[in-house]
């Protein structure tokens, strides 16, 4: 092949990885199919995937992670990986403190902000999280629409620290301690309830109600994480006494 065929197919290919960049058909992650895939794909040789791979890398719209693929997107700056090891440092009870402070406010700013189609949005994700037969689909859509949520309030910074609070939703303790809090509380309507009132307020536009209807649900589930986690570290001690 000359090299004017190889700069063609270079080209082209480009062009096709700049189409599926903008195609929204990538995984959730932004990962990129391999360069063999790639290649099998568009048509090209990998030597011309690359080429464009490297001039795409080159203008920040991909980056490359050693052993894992490429993504789509900008390189991350890092804080990734500083928020694993802050997770880990703390526990569900400080995690509560901050949400309590946070959330109300985040509430707030989405009654301000919130347009028709977030509320929409937010109702559908309410009626997702009561219809979910699963912890693992409770915790997805409760997840969701808190996020929703934080992100209606309009405010970048505010939701960079709702998302290192949120991380706390990937650790499999949490999900079980949350689930078995909810069994023994019996919670589900009482959750269904508060989460209608919230996105109730921030659709009457009500910050003052839409603050305080946030605060209420997590005081709700501070109250039966305190209830659980005290549950255990009593049974703790009875087995230890009977030892």
């Amino acid at each position: 092949m000359s090299m004017d065929e190889t700069q063609g197919n270079s080209n082209y290919a480009l062009e096709r990885l700049r189409a599926l960049l903008r195609s929204a058909t990538l995984d959730a992650d932004g990962k990129l199919p391999t360069e063999r895939t790639l290649s099998e794909m568009l048509g090209v040789g990998r030597r011309a995937v690359r080429r464009a791979l490297e001039v795409l890398e080159a203008e920040g719209r991909i980056w490359r992670r050693q052993g894992s693929g490429t993504y789509a997107g900008p390189r991350p700056d890092g804080w990734s990986d500083h928020v694993g090891s802050i997770v880990a440092g703390t526990d569900l009870m400080e995690v509560m403190e901050v949400r309590l402070r946070i959330e109300p406010q985040l509430a707030q700013l989405a009654a301000m902000r919130a347009k028709a189609a977030d509320i929409e949005r937010m109702h559908d994700l309410v009626k997702k999280i009561y219809e979910s037969t699963d912890a693992d689909g409770r915790e997805l859509w409760d997840g969701a629409l808190h996020r929703q949520i934080a992100q209606c309030a309009g405010n970048g910074f505010f939701l960079t620290i709702f998302d290192v609070i949120n991380r706390v939703r990937q650790d499999e303790a949490w999900q079980t301690i949350r689930e078995r809090a909810r069994s023994a509380s019996r919670t589900r309507p009482v959750t269904f309830g508060q989460h209608t009132a919230i996105v109730d307020a921030i659709a009457a536009r009500d910050p003052a109600k839409a603050g305080e209807a946030m605060r209420q649900h997590l005081l709700t589930l501070q109250e039966s994480l305190i209830r659980i986690t005290s549950l255990d570290h009593s049974e703790t001690e009875v087995d230890k006494t009977l030892a």
